[in-house]
């Protein structure tokens, strides 16, 4: 799609509402300007934790705490009576 426009006094330009809406822009959306020799293209800016990396954002120090406190031993201790009781019941079942 190739639409004209024309920069009004203070250097903006109009994006048409169906680009919008196929890039899900809103009011208030971030986008990238970048200029590319003699052209400027215009993107969806991304949220910050699709510009960082997997490991980055499951080992960054700074991240939401949790809000109350969680058990690990005993969370691994059902997942494995769990996949025991599961493990028998098929078992069981094929005989």
């Amino acid at each position: 799609m190739i639409v004209k426009r024309i920069v009004g006094p203070k250097g903006q330009v109009v994006i048409p509402k169906d680009v919008r809406d196929a890039l899900g822009l809103r009011e208030g959306s971030e986008v990238v300007v970048e200029l590319r020799g003699d052209e400027v293209v215009i993107k969806r800016a991304k949220p910050e934790y699709e510009e960082e990396s997997f490991t980055d954002y499951f080992t960054r120090t700074h991240a939401r705490k949790l809000d109350k406190p969680v058990d690990v031993e005993k969370m691994l201790e059902e997942e494995i009576e769990e996949r025991w009781r599961t493990s028998t019941r098929m078992s069981s079942s094929t005989r």
